[in-house]
């Protein structure tokens, strides 16, 4: 059974950091494009951060030069460093993976975490 966990979500106040992690398990995803997504109260989910096997990455303009997506195949774990974090970086933050290339939509990803969430306080 495939899963996705992510842990290191909390409570932390603006300007504060918090790293995310997502451990894969049930297969390997070394050749895989992971993808981090969030969702705030209200809203829907929107893309924040991708990478491809190869270390490509891509970000969403709100989080550009604040958070960095790295990924360590030989744990099969994908990682969300967030700096700098602002009120409204709050959300429920999802770790997703897709066999396709990068992606900036929901759709091509086939496998999709629980969700950790993180409140930043202003």
């Amino acid at each position: 059974q495939v899963q996705l966990v992510e842990s290191g979500g909390g409570l932390v106040q603006a300007g504060g950091s918090l790293r995310l992690s997502c451990a894969a398990s049930g297969r390997t995803f070394g050749t895989w494009t992971m993808g981090w997504f969030r969702q705030a109260p209200g809203k829907e989910r929107d893309f924040v951060a991708a990478i491809s096997w190869s270390g490509g990455n891509a970000y969403a303009d709100s989080v550009k030069g604040r958070f960095t997506i790295s990924r360590d195949n030989a744990k099969n774990t994908v990682y969300l460093q967030m700096n700098s974090l602002k009120f409204e970086d709050t959300a429920v933050y999802y770790c997703a993976a897709t066999p396709f290339g990068i992606a900036t939509i929901s759709r091509p990803y086939l496998y999709w975490g629980q969700g950790t969430q993180v409140t930043v306080s202003s």
